[in-house]
């Protein structure tokens, strides 16, 4: 009897001090992955910004108005004020309007754009005084699984955040410019409209991309977005703020839309004109000509560079992304069923 006295003592004092540790603890302790997530948030919390981009109209009486046209999402470069967004964000505006996340409201004017690869540069007009520059990663060893943080404000609802995976990397994606984009980083991580232009973070909080569109018939988020890496970012960015525009190397020809090529059912890139003293009338292209009689005729059809098999001017426009202005390309011709190879110097195509 007086052993279970002892152990009925024990027991209460252990409930007590139970009880007492359920009252000063948590309901609820927050587990690693979520800590992670807080932390990402907390440190990009003045880095994201929301974008109104506004156009000029005029009514029946020529009285000029400002209407919202449409809203996105953006993150600050860097200490100079420049904000990165996509160009579909900010396309035909004539005004842009950058919302930070104290909710002051600060004019923006458009840098420049590369529709080809959907980015666009607007640069902050006024103090920048407490944003923060994101922290640039690499897309280049991203893996599948991998987990992703969206930042952005879909449907106008300020500063939203979504989690994910990457669920495949190296995506082919039409985009606001009419080529691809190649090496998009498909994720589950939900990208609804006014996502478009706002970070895709890693777990160390870098910047692994830039949320860009959804694959859904409703228009709402159904687990397939994309994002435009950040190498492709890395290597654009810097040419608009310097240039206002990217600066990319060709070799001096005009060339067939792709629309006219599969009418005469031509696999590859007619060439249509070669600028003179071009490192391609070097190098013997033409393009296409008249004969006696008037009539037009093609001569010269990129097929391929270097190792790079063309077959539009998709690829060669993707092929030519992989090089820089004075370096020198095999380009494969046909003309007349016959193959040929030539040395070309790439220049600069303004």
């Amino acid at each position: 009897m007086r052993h279970f006295k002892k152990w009925r003592r024990y027991s209460l004092v252990f409930l007590l001090l139970v009880w007492g540790w359920a009252c000063t603890s948590p309901v609820s302790a927050l587990i690693e992955d979520e800590k992670n997530t807080i932390e990402v948030v907390k440190q990009n919390s003045n880095s994201v910004v929301y974008i109104t981009n506004i156009q000029y109209v005029r009514d029946f009486f020529y009285n000029q108005e400002q209407v919202a046209r449409g809203t996105g999402s953006g993150f600050i470069w860097d200490n100079n004020g420049h904000v990165v967004t996509n160009y579909h964000v900010i396309e035909e505006g004539d005004a842009f309007l950058i919302t930070l996340p104290d909710q002051k409201h600060l004019k923006a004017r458009l840098v420049g754009k590369e529709p080809n690869k959907d980015i666009a540069v607007l640069r902050i007009e006024g103090s920048t005084a407490g944003l923060k520059p994101i922290k640039v990663g690499s897309s280049g060893n991203l893996m599948v699984g991998q987990k992703v943080i969206a930042i952005g404000n879909p449907f106008g609802f300020d500063y939203t955040v979504t989690t994910g995976i990457i669920s495949a990397v190296g995506r082919q994606i039409r985009g606001a410019g009419g080529v691809t984009i190649r090496d998009m980083i498909q994720t589950d991580a939900s990208i609804n409209p006014g996502n478009s232009g706002g970070p895709l973070l890693n777990s160390d909080s870098e910047l692994i991309g830039m949320n860009t569109m959804i694959y859904s018939a409703t228009g709402t988020s159904t687990g397939v977005g994309f994002a435009v890496p950040v190498d492709t970012i890395k290597r654009v960015v810097p040419q608009i703020i310097k240039h206002g525009k990217v600066i990319r190397p060709g070799i001096g020809i005009t060339y067939l839309p792709e629309q006219y090529a599969q009418r005469v059912n031509v696999e590859g890139v007619v060439v249509v004109e070669v600028l003179k003293d071009s490192p391609a009338y070097r190098a013997g292209i033409r393009g296409i000509a008249r004969d006696r009689y008037g009539r037009l005729y093609i001569q010269d059809v990129i097929v391929g560079i270097d190792n790079i098999k063309i077959s539009s001017y998709d690829d060669l426009y993707n092929a030519l992304d992989n090089y820089r202005i004075g370096d020198e390309v095999t380009v494969t011709l046909m003309r007349d069923g016959k193959r040929r190879k030539v040395k070309v110097r790439l220049v600069r195509i303004d």
